[in-house]
């Protein structure tokens, strides 16, 4: 295999390859949803992990360099150590990690540009050659949440709230205590000759 930043071979044959970007070992628990899916793809997308053009580092995400990202299944990354001996059982079993590691890659295709996105070959012992810059090696784990549905509606509802609350501007009390504040202190200015507020914005 010539030299290459990344690629995968089963045997003697090349599955796949590529330049500059990112070489993602995917390990699927078996705990994971279509949310934790989304997670993985957008950040994988947008993490800041390369130089500008102007070479100040962790400025650009591979979209925005227009680099490749090679993706290759990786169950032992599900490892839970007993003693010394590796255990599997929390990674996704495969009839049920093969489709959702395709979905996580059609995802991928459809948010960025389907031809720089490769893949190995699912289930196989496949040699990986990375070149990996740096090195830099990034451990990315999606937030783990509760997975009722009641605790989940309940999640959103609060997040709701919170961005309700972000979006209003100051209450009406503090606007009225600020009109106080100004008509008591004759030397208090209003802000219309540039000076900075000590209220804070919401």
């Amino acid at each position: 295999c010539p030299p290459c930043p990344c690629c995968p071979a089963v045997g003697e044959e090349q599955v796949s390859s590529i330049g500059r970007g990112l070489c993602v070992l995917l390990g699927i628990s078996a705990e994971d949803t279509q949310r934790d899916a989304d997670y993985i793809v957008r950040k994988i997308l947008n993490l800041r992990l390369f130089d500008d053009e102007n070479g100040r580092a962790w400025s650009k995400s591979v979209m925005d360099r227009d680099f490749e990202v090679l993706c290759v299944s990786q169950f032992t990354l599900q490892c839970i150590l007993k003693g010394n001996k590796p255990d599997f059982h929390s990674a996704m079993p495969a009839e049920l990690a093969q489709p959702f590691y395709n979905s996580i890659l059609e995802n991928m295709r459809s948010t960025y540009k389907p031809e720089l996105i490769k893949d190995g070959k699912f289930g196989a012992c496949m040699q990986v050659h990375i070149q990996n810059d740096g090195p830099v090696t990034i451990e990315l784990t999606s937030p783990t949440g509760p997975t009722d549905p009641k605790q989940l509606s309940k999640q959103e509802k609060q997040q709701q709230r919170k961005e309700k609350t972000r979006s209003k501007g100051p209450s009406e009390s503090s606007r009225e205590k600020g009109a106080q504040r100004s008509r008591q202190d004759p030397n208090a200015s209003s802000g219309a000759e540039g000076d900075v507020s000590s209220e804070r914005e919401p």
